[in-house]
């Protein structure tokens, strides 16, 4: 009648005699093999081979039989499928697995999952196995009861793999259903289970960023373009050797959120060449990631993709000493006034060139294009302030004591 035999089915499991439990108690009965609680199974070097992966043949379960464990054959293929084919099985040097998962009630699995989240329950749970390869080098994989919980409705009748904990991070929204876990809020459990709680720990997971880029590339989970911006930025950090390209990634065209192909997808680095991108599928990041994105997903970057040749002529002016303090020493030391700008035939408000030369026909223009250059793009506005009225740069200086 303990917590255990509560959330297992009805007749699975043999029950002892309620006289002798009354009598002697459950840590004697605990001693002598009685079930008082899930059962761990820990085995050293066990072989990964599925096909003896099976119960051995005994009068009683033996602690150290991972062939007991339900469905053990199957996660030794997942994880053989991770590494290359060999003569030579790999071995887990140490598993620590919890079994008769399989006997669990379906409507307990709250109350089960309070038990494995337990110690000692809860390294079977938590704890990658370390596998041996026949090469002598090791790999950790997902545990087995992990493993086991991801790949059933143990969470109000829905797996948990693929589902995003409530109140998780809000750049998973849209991306991932919510999970039904009431009652249940251990972190570091549901992450076991698959449910998503944060992008940074989507990502740090093998097959992370694969996961995600898939779900972006999904047309029928809405993504808002601060959101794709934010995600993009998580993913340019990185290394491309984790990254499996897509063949379809999601991008904004002409201020609509779509699924695009790849190859036609540009990554937006350079504010003041946007009037060049209508129907052009971009990818948003931070400007410092731009190029780390790019490389990443083996595309172009905008600025890779128009030449942004000045066709018109125009006259230098000196760039004003309060904004010069403002930007600080990457502040140009002049910009070109045009009249109108045209860069490829196109008219513009500005444009850096490669040279470094800012040209600009208006004062916002002019505004964007010094702060651009100085690297203090969100200083843009304040810039306008300053060159529209000059006499603001004491009331300025006083504002930007509260940055």
């Amino acid at each position: 009648g303990g917590p255990f035999a509560q959330v297992m089915r009805e007749g699975e499991l043999p029950a002892a005699d309620g006289e002798l439990a009354a009598r002697w108690g459950e840590q004697p009965l605990a001693a002598c093999g009685v079930l008082v609680d899930f059962a761990l199974v820990r085995a050293t070097d066990v072989v990964l081979d599925p096909d003896e992966l099976e119960p051995r043949e005994a009068d009683f379960p033996e602690p150290d039989d991972p062939g007991l464990l339900d469905a053990v054959d199957v996660w030794s293929e997942d994880v053989l499928d991770r590494f290359p084919d060999t003569p030579v099985p790999p071995v887990a040097t140490e598993l620590v697995a919890v079994r008769d998962l399989d006997l669990v009630d379906d409507d307990q699995w709250p109350r089960a999952l309070a038990l494995l989240a337990r110690p000692p329950l809860r390294d079977a749970l938590t704890q990658p196995v370390r596998i041996l390869l026949p090469d002598g080098t090791h790999e950790v994989v997902r545990p087995y009861t992990a493993w086991w919980l991801r790949g059933h409705p143990v969470l109000g009748g829905r797996r948990p793999a693929g589902l995003r904990a409530a109140g998780s991070d809000p750049l998973l929204r849209g991306l991932y259903d919510e999970a039904d876990a009431t009652g249940f809020e251990d972190e570091q459990v549901l992450r076991a289970l698959g449910v998503r709680t944060s992008v940074a720990a989507l990502l740090d997971e093998p097959g992370g960023a694969a996961e995600l880029l898939d779900r972006l590339a999904d047309p029928e989970r809405p993504v808002a373009p601060a959101q794709l911006h934010a995600l993009y930025g998580a993913l340019a950090d990185l290394d491309p050797e984790q990254v499996t390209l897509p063949d379809e990634l999601r991008a904004v065209v002409d201020g609509r959120v779509e699924v695009v192909d790849a190859a036609e997808a540009v990554v937006c680095d350079s504010p003041d060449l946007l009037p060049f991108t209508a129907g052009v599928p971009l990818l948003p990041v931070r400007p410092a990631r731009a190029a780390e994105l790019a490389e990443l997903l083996q595309v172009r970057r905008l600025s890779e993709s128009v030449t942004g040749a000045v066709d018109s002529e125009g006259t230098e002016h000196g760039v004003p000493e309060p904004v010069r303090v403002l930007l600080g020493p990457r502040t140009p030391a002049a910009y070109v006034e045009h009249e109108e700008l045209v860069v490829d035939g196109t008219e513009l408000d500005w444009r850096l060139t490669d040279d470094g030369v800012l040209h600009a026909a208006t004062l916002e223009g002019v505004a964007a294009g010094l702060a651009w250059a100085a690297g203090q793009w969100p200083r843009r506005f304040e810039v306008a302030a300053l060159l529209e009225d000059p006499t603001r740069t004491e009331e300025l200086a006083r504002d930007r004591w509260f940055d």
